[in-house]
């Protein structure tokens, strides 16, 4: 019988889901009684663990839902290998305020200067703001619509994309859309203009957009949308990749 009130404190902390009450609270009773702390001090510690660790759960919960291809961050980003980019305009985007305001962000330059780095670690930046995120190259989103016409569900993947608090697109620009994919895609950022934030990275300048929607007039109405507030990341300069290639192979 001894046993029976642990059994019910264990039982009712999973009903009122406190799985860290659960696993913390005897080890803290015994530190806060060493410590001479009162009841109310024990229950304050105990509730900023359960707080703390339900934080870390929702954040791991948003990035997985995300669909990140890494989880990068901005901290690990060279930045003095790409003069070009401010530094500080990319640490004030990383508060997330943006996302906030609805406004968009293009990052432009050439392949391998780390564009896709760069909205990763805006992406989880707003992740650990608990906002919801979802990550997808240009060409898998619009096979994915394609895709959702013929099971005929695209209104309800354009619902979804919709309620993204940031929509990351990368590599547009690296393979042309046919007609029906470069619409669906128009479509899509029509439906999140002034709703929600799109990050999207090109190596493409602005100019050479038509060839991958097709047509000046498709081609204006989508810029006019994604740049009505945006902020643009310069990004030009040497690759990644091709300078650790030349070095890899200095080494050798």
């Amino acid at each position: 019988m001894t046993d029976a009130p642990q059994v019910l404190l264990a039982h009712h902390l999973k009903k009122l889901r406190l799985p860290t009450f659960l696993s913390e609270h005897d080890k803290l009773a015994r530190q806060c009684a060493a410590e001479g702390k009162d009841h109310v001090q024990y229950l304050l510690r105990l509730c900023e663990l359960e707080l703390i660790e339900r934080e870390r759960r929702m954040i791991e919960r948003r990035i997985k839902a995300a669909k990140f291809p890494a989880t990068k961050s901005l901290d690990s980003f060279d930045f003095k290998a790409i003069p070009s980019l401010n530094k500080m305009l990319v640490k004030e985007l990383a508060r997330c305020e943006y996302v906030t305001r609805r406004e968009n962000i293009i990052a432009l330059g050439p392949s391998g200067t780390g564009k896709t780095h760069a909205a990763l670690g805006l992406g989880l930046a707003a992740c650990q703001k608990g906002m919801r995120v979802r990550f997808v190259t240009a060409a898998a989103l619009v096979h994915e619509l394609i895709e959702a016409i013929d099971e005929r569900r695209l209104q309800r993947l354009q619902k979804q994309l919709a309620a993204q608090d940031l929509l990351i697109i990368d590599e547009l620009g690296f393979v042309p859309l046919s007609k029906t994919g470069a619409e669906l895609l128009f479509e899509v950022i029509s439906q999140r203009y002034e709703r929600g934030s799109i990050i999207i990275t090109s190596n493409l300048p602005f100019d050479e957009w038509t060839e991958t929607f097709g047509t000046e007039r498709l081609t204006g109405a989508i810029l006019d949308r994604l740049t009505h507030h945006v902020h643009i990341l310069e990004m030009n300069g040497e690759s990644f990749r091709l300078r650790e290639s030349q070095k890899s192979k200095t080494k050798n």
